[in-house]
């Protein structure tokens, strides 16, 4: 009976948070909507554990610095979401709060403390970061992935759930399959998001490195990439091949081919005239009225 009063005490309960058509809802006020200023706590920062399903890996540290300042004059006005974990408390919702408030010199944080699942973790995890924080483009990927699996639900059903389109989360999901350190310069700022979806419609891992690092150190538009990425000096399959010079002598070789039957070159100033046999060269010779005698 207890663990269900726990459960109504998050407002219109997870499992229909989590079922609702849109996910387009704060998590976080959906849970703490019906919560008492007596279930909130002050817990010790260092009894404290980050997320494991958090999707952000990358900190802004001028803004952690600005929320720091704030809290030091005002406080930590909304409380975290912790959940009991065997060592001390698992931060489920609040990670920035508590990053900002070790660095504005605070022993303890205003938190409530609920029991989740591990599923239940990781969904309110990434929908408060995907509504509340500006994750970089992988960081959202790998947000949208977690989703997908752990609802179970396709990517068009993902779509009208967060209110994007179908072909932006098939974008966001091909970020995925950049290389390790392509991802890296874009979780590092490097690469921006317009850059990384050209970047993730290129089949060749070279082109992709190759095309990453021009950005980086020429800052190229994403419009110049676009460009770039389209050149012929990539082939189909974009692998990058040299770019061949024109060959002045083309139309001098399909004229004799047309003449002789086979594919004629011009090469280094001079013709050359294949042929498969003895008597495959007996009938080059004779279109071209050459006698042979043999002593």
């Amino acid at each position: 009976m207890e663990q269900n009063n726990k459960r109504k005490a998050l407002g219109k309960g997870l499992e229909q948070l989590f079922s609702n058509e849109s996910l387009y809802v704060d998590p976080i006020e959906e849970i703490t909507q019906n919560v008492k200023e007596e279930d909130i706590v002050e817990l010790k920062l260092s009894e404290l554990r980050s997320n494991p399903y958090q999707p952000r890996t990358t900190f802004d540290q001028e803004k952690l610095m600005e929320l720091a300042d704030s809290i030091k004059e005002f406080g930590v006005l909304e409380p975290i979401i912790v959940t009991k974990s065997v060592k001390g408390y698992e931060i489920v919702a609040g990670e920035r709060r508590k990053k900002a408030s070790e660095l504005a010199g605070l022993e303890t944080i205003p938190a409530i403390i609920k029991d989740f699942s591990d599923e239940e973790m990781m969904q309110i995890a990434v929908l408060e970061n995907i509504q509340r924080e500006d994750l970089t483009a992988i960081e959202e990927a790998e947000a949208y992935s977690k989703l997908i699996k752990s609802l179970n639900i396709t990517q068009e059903e993902l779509a009208k759930k967060i209110g994007k389109s179908r072909s932006y989360i098939t974008n966001m999901l091909g970020l995925l399959r950049l290389p390790n350190v392509v991802k890296k310069d874009i979780l590092d700022g490097f690469i921006s998001m317009g850059h990384a979806k050209v970047l993730s419609k290129i089949a060749n891992p070279e082109q992709i490195l190759f095309l990453a690092e021009k950005i980086k150190k020429d800052s190229i538009s994403v419009r110049e990439l676009e460009e770039l990425a389209n050149n012929p000096v990539y082939k189909r399959k974009n692998e990058i091949v040299k770019v061949k010079e024109p060959n002045a002598y083309g139309y001098v070789e399909d004229a004799l081919t047309e003449i002789i039957g086979n594919k004629i070159k011009i090469k280094n100033k001079k013709i050359v005239i294949p042929f498969n046999s003895d008597k495959d060269l007996e009938r080059i010779l004779e279109i071209l009225k050459i006698e042979v005698k043999v002593d």
